[in-house]
């Protein structure tokens, strides 16, 4: 696995581990009983606790990244070679 590859596939799990992440934990200021007034979304989330979240994200990433470069290193899994690749 090329760096560049590796650097693809580590942001592509990073994201969608995100996107699994952010809804944890969350309350709405209609669920914690605030009124948001004029303009506020009552579904946005009181405190999102995006830094944890973030950490979060990178750890369960890291450890997803470890396990699939393992899988692809000792050939479980047998990935094409792409003639006249860079």
């Amino acid at each position: 696995m090329t760096p560049f590859a590796a650097i693809a596939i580590y942001l592509t799990i990073w994201w969608t581990v995100l996107f699994c992440v952010l809804p944890f934990g969350t309350i709405s200021h209609a669920e914690a009983g605030i009124d948001k007034g004029d303009g506020g979304d009552p579904g946005a989330p009181v405190d999102p606790k995006l830094k944890q979240k973030f950490l979060l994200t990178t750890a369960i990433s890291a450890v997803v990244f470890v396990l699939l470069w393992l899988v692809i290193h000792f050939g479980v899994v047998k990935l094409p070679r792409v003639p006249g690749g860079l």
